[in-house]
């Protein structure tokens, strides 16, 4: 970890997304606070002005709806969250609008759903809706499709979907704006707590981040290093502020912490694979196999096969799992799970002797697949 600027990409980035949380939007009471959306709206549009692309990742529907409703907390409960950002979503965006409007911006609403980057034709979807959008000079507005949304598929916080928005959109900086300023070794309120101005090696971070945010929000710190993995890993820059710094940050100065882009962008196809996508079954690996894969770079060859989990078909995304059940892998499998049962153990000329020159290929190309690592391996196999 270090100290210092050393953001100019951030501050010259061509196209930007801005992610803001409920607790950045919403004042004392719960409900929206204008002033905090006047200059969260100032700062984009002064962005906008430079000739620079920004999409927008705003939380809130909930928390616009609790006002009207007359609540004074986020609900636990999951059908009145969805009823709360029925009444809140059209508060949120008309509000943007008027605010945009006068500083002769137009936005347009994206609301997604965990399936609109799960399953690849929706992803493409996507995609070519923000380019539109961004072609035609309006600002983005994007949230999670909380109205429809289920425990079970929901993304589970704004933060992680802005990483893969950032992605989808080729942005060059995403923004994290909080309720807190930067990271720190400990929470801000401990004693001798520290900002961290520069993280260069998140597997490295030691922090603590236990302890959670407001009553309107979903995230903590927890998911906003995990934005942060996803998208600094695919060749994104990223800046954690607090949304009082989103004018310093979007211009590039030392606030809040950066996490500079450390991995070469991905292909969309890897992206989608590695965070968005959602495995329908197993391929069970050996030792050799998992040392293949892992260590020399190499594609999966059935007679590194040891057995299969699942109904998957060919192109699929399946788990490839180690002998002690951690998931080394995912990939796109060349062969159905009835197919792939037969093949287990046998080498390649051995399938092309016995069922024809079209098993002369592999059971998941290295090109197809994305290898996780060490702080990946939390990840459960299907049982």
């Amino acid at each position: 970890m270090s100290q210092g600027a050393r953001r100019p990409r951030v501050g010259g980035a061509g196209r930007v997304v801005v992610k803001v949380g409920s607790s950045s939007l919403t004042g004392p009471s719960g409900a929206l606070d204008e002033a905090h959306l006047v200059a969260l709206v100032d700062a984009i549009a002064s962005v906008r002005g430079d000739g620079r692309d920004v999409v927008l990742v705003s939380s809130g529907a909930i928390a616009a709806g609790l006002a009207p409703l007359g609540m004074r907390r986020r609900p636990r409960d999951l059908a009145s969250q969805q009823a709360a950002a029925s009444v809140g979503q059209g508060i949120l965006l008309e509000r943007y609008s008027a605010l945009f409007h006068e500083r002769g911006l137009r936005v347009g609403q994206v609301l997604l759903t965990v399936d609109d980057v799960s399953r690849q034709a929706n992803y493409a979807n996507a995609l070519r809706t923000f380019n539109r959008l961004l072609a035609w000079g309006i600002v983005p507005v994007v949230n999670e499709n909380d109205t429809v949304a289920t425990q079970e598929i929901r993304f589970g916080d704004n933060d992680r979907l802005a990483a893969l928005v950032a992605h989808v959109v080729r942005a060059d900086a995403l923004v994290l704006l909080s309720d807190v300023d930067a990271l720190y070794t400990a929470h801000p309120d401990s004693p001798g707590a520290r900002r961290l101005g520069v993280v260069d090696d998140l597997d490295g971070l030691e922090v603590d981040t236990s302890r959670r945010g407001s009553a309107v929000g979903t995230g903590g710190m927890t998911t906003k290093l995990e934005a942060a993995r996803i998208a600094s890993q695919s060749g994104i820059d990223v800046v954690l502020t607090s949304a009082d710094n989103v004018a310093p940050a979007l211009a590039g100065q030392d606030v809040g912490t950066y996490f500079p882009a450390s991995g070469k962008r991905r292909s969309r196809k890897l992206l989608w694979l590695a965070y968005a996508s959602r495995t329908v079954g197993d391929v069970l690996l050996d030792a050799g196999a998992v040392h293949a894969v892992r260590h020399r770079n190499a594609s999966l060859l059935a007679a590194g096969v040891t057995g299969v989990r699942g109904d998957f078909h060919a192109g699929d995304p399946v788990a490839l799992v180690d002998e002690e059940g951690a998931v080394i892998a995912r990939g796109l499998v060349n062969f159905d799970a009835g197919e792939l049962a037969r093949m287990v153990g046998r080498s390649t000329p051995e399938l092309v002797r016995d069922f024809g020159p079209e098993y002369e290929r592999e059971v998941v190309h290295r090109d197809s697949m994305v290898v996780r690592g060490p702080h990946r391996h939390t990840e459960k196999a299907a049982r």
